[in-house]
Order: structure tokens, then C-alpha cells, then sequence
């Protein structure tokens, strides 16, 4: 194993997770995967591609209050975001 810096300044984490039925809610089907998507668009539109990284990710456990947006390295949650919610994460992490 070998050690390395994070190659980015930031990295946004969308929780896509789908789960089978069991009662809990499932942020990749609330609209998540779409939320990621712009992001993306976003980060390359930029050009901040290389230094930003929006990615998706598994389920954050927080099923109930999703979906769920993690940015690092600030360490804040957003919950219940919506596509529209999307250009405001652009104004206060992305610029």
C-alpha cells in the first residue's frame, strides 16, 4: 500500500443508492442520479475537471432525509436536495 495527497480540492459525493423494497427510502430514486449528472456537467463546463470531482456514491445511511449530497474537504451534508437545488451547490462549492 502506498500513500498519496487526494488529487482534488474537492470532491461532492451524490448517494445514488437503489435498494430492493424493505420500508426506507432510496436516494437513487428521488432524483439523485440526476443530481449528479448536472454536477458533472458543471465541474466540465468549468473547467475544473481534474480539480473537482462530482461522483456518486453508496448509500450514506441517512436514507430518511435524502437525497444526500456530502462535499469534501468541508465535511457538510446537504439532505433532501432536488436538481433545482443544484445551481446554489454550484455557486458555494464549484466557483
Amino acid at each position: 500500500m502506498r500513500q498519496a495527497p487526494v488529487p482534488y480540492r474537492r470532491m461532492v459525493f451524490v448517494c445514488t443508492n437503489v435498494r430492493e423494497e424493505d420500508g426506507r427510502p432510496a436516494c437513487g430514486l428521488r432524483g439523485s442520479e440526476k443530481i449528479c449528472e448536472v454536477l458533472k456537467e458543471e465541474v466540465k463546463k468549468r473547467g475544473l475537471k481534474g480539480k473537482v470531482r462530482a461522483l456518486k456514491s453508496g448509500c450514506m445511511d441517512l436514507c430518511e432525509s435524502g437525497p444526500n449530497v456530502m462535499i469534501f474537504p468541508e465535511g457538510t451534508l446537504h439532505c433532501g436536495v432536488t436538481a433545482e437545488d443544484v445551481p446554489a451547490l454550484i455557486e458555494k462549492y464549484l466557483i
